[in-house]
């Protein structure tokens, strides 16, 4: 039976009871809440034959980053299939549950391509937007995340159910491809008609953060709790968004009250998570600012993940915790993995890990073991492809403060000014990182230009 999902788009259900479910989940989705995943069971639980809803279960798992919840993915597929075979299904629901099966068979952005595709002839179609933006976030498409919302975005009028949600994801797509000012505008609108909109509240975090609002920044998250409160773990990444304002302003105790208090708290397994401590670690070690045992909890999970090969972004950050904790034997199973993984090069992981993700990890390596010169050396032959890693620039913003600080001890003062230039004009505005290398670069410069001065050598007789 076909039955108008709050899209005013054809669902197949062969039990209306599910549709309420149905469309509570999409909305949960949407807004990162930690409600999915109960209004997805009860939706199946009212109609486990819905292929839709089977297909949607298997992204959500990919999503993820998880090598067991691959396994998941793959049987919801089989289930999907099985549906489509026995029920004619729409053509959006088809083209969802191939865009599982693209992604299963290692080519996300095909399955980017065909949800695009078809977004295109169901533009109000808010999940099927909100699919595309998260897989081309993964894979690091900012560009392409806005051409995607920019196709249908004059779709959703005053009276879609989804309009700030889908603000709030061109506010982020603005911000990625450094159009701040709109990015900001439009976070903002979106959020006033969804406060609950968690994406569209970050999406304006990232563009403060970006052009060194810092104190306005700070404002803006701590007077809207409500946006985020209802937030499955995505929650823990507004607050690494707070601490990583407090830290640009040197607020160190709150840093640690915000790690400890809120987005470690929990001392989760979810990559996303181990991202936000690990990299909010380096950070404060770069600083020389002793961060204690914390290391140690993030290094014991993610020694068991370093056969995943799920998630480029993902292994960077195991690789971080592992040698923040000096687990050298763990550090090198995973570098080995990575060279393996990237050589057979079948699928697109494979192919990322092999341009980007084995040099990043191997200058990681080199980092840790005080070899500057040739730590800069790997950081700076991935750095024009590190986007393709996923994440966002202020995610990826760890490995370029490492690429710098490599730069600095090696002595490579002319690459790491041009490198700190590079990085503020992307961020649109300066801030206290920036401001003190840029400082400690032309120290460096200067001294070697008064060293080398005609003025200050030896003459003879």
């Amino acid at each position: 039976m076909r039955f108008d999902d709050q899209f005013e788009y054809a669902v197949t259900l062969s039990d209306k009871g599910a549709l309420t479910h149905w469309n509570n989940t999409i909305l949960a989705f949407l807004a990162h809440s930690a409600a999915t995943p109960e209004h997805l069971a009860k939706t199946l639980e009212a109609d486990p034959d819905f292929a839709l809803a089977q297909a949607a279960r298997g992204l959500f798992c990919l999503l993820l980053g998880r090598r067991e919840m691959t396994a998941t993915a793959f049987e919801a597929y089989a289930i999907a299939d099985k549906c489509r075979r026995d029920t004619q299904i729409t053509d959006r629901e088809e083209a969802i549950v191939e865009a599982l099966n693209d992604w299963l068979q290692g080519a996300p952005s095909k399955a980017a391509d065909r949800l695009d595709e078809m977004l295109l002839k169901y533009p109000r179609d808010a999940l099927t937007l909100k699919l595309v933006h998260a897989i081309r976030f993964v894979l690091g498409q900012p560009s392409r995340m806005r051409s995607s919302i920019e196709g249908v975005i004059g779709a959703y009028e005053e009276d879609h159910v989804a309009k700030g949600y889908v603000h709030g994801c061109y506010s982020f797509a603005l911000e990625e491809s450094g159009d701040f000012e709109r990015a900001e505008r439009i976070g903002k609108e979106a959020v006033a008609l969804q406060n609950d909109d968690a994406w569209g509240l970050h999406a304006v975090a990232h563009v403060l953060d970006m052009t060194g609002k810092t104190e306005e920044g700070i404002k803006w998250l701590d007077d809207q709790p409500q946006a985020w409160e209802h937030c499955n773990n995505f929650g823990y990444h507004v607050w690494w968004h707070l601490a990583l304002l407090h830290l640009d302003r040197g607020n160190v105790e709150r840093v640690f009250e915000l790690y400890d208090q809120k987005f470690r708290k929990d001392h989760t397994d979810d990559y996303r998570d181990i991202s936000n401590a690990a990299s909010m670690l380096v950070r404060l070690e770069l600083e020389g600012i002793k961060v204690g045992h914390r290391w140690e909890e993030l290094a014991s999970i993610s020694e068991k993940r370093i056969d995943d090969s799920c998630n480029v972004f993902a292994d960077l950050h195991y690789m971080l915790a592992l040698l923040g904790d000096n687990r050298r034997q763990s550090s090198d199973r995973l570098l080995a993995r990575m060279r393996t993984f990237g050589e057979e090069d079948t699928n697109e992981m494979g192919h990322v890990t092999k341009i980007a993700g084995s040099p990043t990890a191997s200058g990681l390596m080199q980092f840790k073991n005080g070899n500057y010169f040739s730590a800069y050396h790997h950081l700076a032959e991935a750095r024009p492809l590190l986007r393709t890693v996923g994440g966002s620039h202020a995610q990826r913003d760890v490995f370029e403060r490492i690429t710098i600080e490599a730069a600095l001890r090696a002595g490579l003062c002319q690459e790491a000014k041009r490198m700190i230039d590079e990085r503020t004009r992307l961020r649109g505005g300066s801030d206290t990182y920036g401001e003190t290398r840029m400082a400690q670069a032309t120290r460096m410069m200067e001294a070697t230009d008064l060293m080398q001065s005609e003025h200050l050598r030896f003459r003879m007789g």
